[in-house]
């Protein structure tokens, strides 16, 4: 049940809903939108944007574009392995930051569609905390859509086009 006076957080992995969106639709992620949608005239307590930093030209104004919106940017350094592989992901980030916030918060929302997730999602509401996901249910794990309080698919919404750049 939704209702105003809920204190909500909104966790962005950005990396996931990047490649969602490129590969879905060629596009960008909305983030401002995103932002107005998970909030829905609740009280945001916090709203945190998971970055990978990959040195590329236009990242600074994408991380400044994010903090002009409102969230707070976690950036994390590209790791590129003797091997050549990369990783760059805020999983661990994301779920600390998420335990350390539920005895604060009403909800939490969760835009990824990252499976790995559904553990935290479990636990979080265990604790007694609604976990709202919202992402692009052709490229979102089954079981966190189905662990989740309430899961919101992009693709469904009358107006997912607001949500693409």
């Amino acid at each position: 049940m939704m209702y105003k006076d809920q204190r909500v957080a909104v966790f962005i992995d950005s990396q996931n809903m990047y490649h969602s969106t490129k590969s879905l639709f060629n596009k960008n992620l909305d983030y401002s939108t995103i932002l107005e949608y998970a909030v829905d005239g609740r009280k945001l307590i916090r709203a945190i944007a998971y970055v990978v930093k990959a040195d590329t030209s236009e990242e600074e104004t994408f991380f400044d574009a994010l903090k002009d919106i409102g969230f707070e940017i976690k950036i994390k350094e590209l790791k590129v392995y003797y091997d050549g592989t990369k990783k760059g992901d805020w999983d661990m980030g994301i779920a600390i930051d998420a335990m350390a916030l539920a005895n604060k918060v009403d909800v939490i929302i969760l835009v990824t569609g990252d499976g790995d997730f559904t553990a935290l999602v479990e636990t979080l509401k265990a604790k007694g905390v609604r976990v709202e996901v919202i992402s692009f249910k052709r490229s979102t794990s089954k079981e966190l859509t189905e662990a989740a309080t309430k899961y919101t698919d992009i693709e469904a919404l009358e107006d997912q086009q607001d949500f693409l750049l």
